[in-house]
């Protein structure tokens, strides 16, 4: 269940992403080091969920990476150790029960459909993690974007940190933490910023509640 054809998520991610491709990736060398790898043991089995160009699972250290996607462009910018599973995320997922420790997602969930396929998903992303397993979760906030939200093309469905805790608790999950405001907005048509000021505000937590834009949810399962 997808709202938007694999030719074109590969027109609209080319012309709203590639232009500044090296500079997310280094964004995302810093998140990753700095914090997301603090989540991550690196004996672990992680799935990258809506992998993009793999800024973050090209990154992260641990035994066994996967991704999914359906932009038929995502597996050129994987690294060759990565397992890449090209499937509508609400369909039954190419991985085994309690096989993966961490599934993570930034900025995917907007993109689907509705809710139903957003529910589809959560219970997959449950039966697929082992005891133990988290889920980590970023995206925009609507309780703080109500008109930046809607515009991109692809942002159909409207979430907040509240909405989908609620969502991740019906599916099983238990909310480990919830950062209602965390990274500022999106990197798309802004001005490309020292990666030192980005280090920096990953540890001054209270410039997180005046520039915080995305929420970030850590999900477990038990």
């Amino acid at each position: 269940m997808t709202a938007n054809q694999p030719d074109e998520l590969r027109r609209i991610y080319g012309a709203r992403f590639e232009k500044n491709l090296n500079y997310r990736r280094r964004v995302w060398e810093v998140l990753v080091r700095e914090f997301f790898q603090g989540y991550v043991p690196s004996t672990a089995a992680v799935l990258d969920l809506g992998c993009g160009y793999g800024e973050f699972i090209n990154t992260i250290q641990c035994t066994r990476k996967l991704a999914m996607d359906l932009n038929p462009d995502a597996p050129r910018f994987l690294s060759p150790e990565i397992q890449f599973l090209a499937q509508d995320c609400s369909m039954p997922w190419q991985c085994g029960d309690q096989s993966l420790d961490v599934v993570f997602t930034s900025n995917f969930f907007e993109h689907l459909p509705g809710k139903h396929a957003l529910k589809l998903t959560l219970e997959e992303a449950f039966r697929c993690l082992k005891s133990g397993g988290k889920l980590l979760a970023m995206g925009p906030n609507i309780r703080y974007l109500p008109g930046e939200y809607w515009d991109f093309w692809d942002h159909h469905l409207a979430l907040s940190d509240r909405s989908l805790a609620e969502g991740l608790e019906n599916c099983g999950f238990s909310i480990l933490e919830n950062h209602d405001r965390f990274l500022p907005y999106t990197m798309v048509n802004r001005r490309e910023q020292p990666l030192s000021l980005l280090s920096l505000y990953l540890k001054l937590r209270p410039a997180w509640k005046i520039f915080g834009r995305q929420f970030l949810i850590v999900a477990g399962k038990a």
